[in-house]
């Protein structure tokens, strides 16, 4: 049975204008469960990946509040440790219900997954993801002269911390991560794309203040661990070019050679469908005969079955 990697879109954990709490993200996080059984029913081998971008945000935000000299607040990384556990926790009890109604005796585990980068990356020469809450430039300012955080403004709505986001080398924990999926077992990992880590000289790792991009996280790890199918869930049925333009046009099957182009043409905004789109044509071009998926939560199995979707393949 083919090997799919299902990248979540944040609507999978949390609904828009829904408040943060953990029993309503729960709630959502049983939705999706919901929308993934068709996959463990048709016998799938099935890797769940996440975004974290409110969740740890929300966490960053909740430590720099309450720091103080005795509980000083933990840096990015490990925010992002505790997203992916957290959101890990809540995706992995939600699967378990689904399947235990369902009568399929399966399990599902979550993985704290670390991405190598590099640490010579472009990216770290200018910071770009905005993470946390906005403040006044007099603020940011303030806080930027006390610790040393590079803050920009926001599309006038204000000055918020940004930070590297570098493109993934390696993930650490592949090899594990497919021995439980070759076992059989369901596993949630990469969360937010994995903590950013930076390889030592002496082969230990270190994390690093960066945040990677969820869907070219979700890319390398389909490809390290020899995905047949990697199928980004978002918010729209197909990627379209003209987007929201009376000429829009919605793609079916696409080549990622036709994608690049549409990409020097601009169809594609960068922090919404680009990084998706880059991230599909990374990994069906890492292998022959592997297929990226871009689709919607409700149609992504209908999407591998040929059905609904925006299917990418690297075929001239």
């Amino acid at each position: 049975m083919k090997k799919v990697v299902i990248a979540l879109g944040g609507n999978a954990i949390q609904k828009a204008n829904q408040p943060a709490t953990a029993e309503a993200q729960q709630m959502v996080c049983r939705q999706t469960a919901e929308q993934l059984l068709e996959f463990f029913k048709a016998g799938y081998e099935v890797v769940v990946t996440h975004g974290n971008g409110p969740q740890v945000g929300n966490i960053f935000l909740q430590q720099e509040k309450a720091a103080s000299e005795k509980t000083p607040a933990m840096p990015l990384d490990t925010c992002g440790a505790m997203s992916q556990g957290m959101i890990g926790y809540w995706l992995q009890q939600a699967i378990d219900k689904a399947l235990l109604d369902a009568g399929i005796s399966k399990r599902a585990a979550k993985i704290i997954t670390q991405t190598v980068v590099d640490p010579k990356d472009p990216a770290f020469e200018n910071p770009t993801k905005p993470i946390g809450p906005f403040y006044t430039e007099e603020e940011a300012r303030e806080i930027m002269k006390e610790k040393g955080y590079i803050f920009k403004e926001d599309s006038g709505r204000g000055w918020r911390r940004v930070v590297p986001s570098p493109r993934p080398v390696d993930i650490i924990e592949k090899d594990i991560i497919d021995d439980m999926v070759n076992a059989g077992h369901i596993v949630i990992c990469a969360g937010g794309g994995g903590i950013p880590v930076i390889r030592r000289e002496d082969g230990s790792f270190e994390g690093i203040e960066a945040v990677i991009d969820k869907d070219l996280g979700a890319s390398k790890l389909a490809a390290e661990i020899d995905a047949d199918i990697l199928l980004i869930l978002t918010a729209v049925e197909k990627v379209s070019i003209n987007f929201r333009k009376p000429n829009q046009s919605d793609l079916d099957e696409v080549t990622t050679d036709q994608l690049k182009q549409y990409i020097q043409e601009g169809h594609f905004a960068p922090g919404s469908m680009l990084p998706k789109v880059e991230a599909a044509i990374e990994f069906a071009e890492s292998k022959p005969g592997r297929i990226s998926i871009i689709t919607s939560l409700e149609k992504g199995f209908e999407a591998v079955q040929g059905k609904a979707g925006t299917r990418i393949s690297a075929r001239s």
